[in-house]
């Protein structure tokens, strides 16, 4: 029976600490990373809505992709490919994703946003904004979009005067 002395224990534990160390922070790596792939993922699908582009739009959510519309009508994927056929594309206002919270879980992510819009209408720039929700699947290497959840957010209203 051998036993180790002092020296090889502490080598041992130091090791085995470092090695738990670069474990966590390889993990932490890839979660950033994956948080990183959804927002990536987010933007195009906003830029794909504005464009009226199907083709990206399909290769950006699952089979089974459902959204809630802003006002509140649940959509299939179908319906809602339907709804940016390019035929039927108009003017489109300028969106961005801004405020985003990421969460991922294994393969499985939520982020939540607030989507600027600067819209013209009658010649006029006006702004408004909706909070999204959106749920990510990871399928193989590729992250798609599984939901879309759409919220106006109520402009705010200028003082009252007393």
């Amino acid at each position: 029976m051998t036993t180790s002395s002092l020296p090889q224990r502490r080598f041992s534990y130091s090791f085995s600490l470092a090695a738990f160390a670069f474990c966590a922070t390889f993990a932490q790596a890839a979660l950033a990373d994956d948080a990183a792939d959804v927002l990536n993922l987010v933007r195009q699908h906003v830029a794909a809505q504005t464009q009226f582009d199907v083709p990206a739009l399909a290769a950006l959510t699952a089979d089974n992709y459902v959204e809630v519309s802003p006002m509140g009508e649940v959509d299939t994927r179908e319906k809602m490919l339907a709804f940016y056929a390019p035929e039927k594309k108009t003017a489109t206002p300028v969106i961005t994703v801004e405020e985003p919270l990421v969460r991922v879980t294994g393969g499985t992510a939520v982020l939540i946003g607030k989507l600027a819009i600067s819209v013209n209408a009658g010649g006029q720039q006006r702004q408004m904004a909706m909070r999204a929700s959106y749920v990510a699947i990871k399928e193989g290497a590729n992250w798609k979009l599984m939901s879309a959840q759409y919220t106006g957010i109520a402009p705010k209203r200028p003082a009252q005067p007393q």
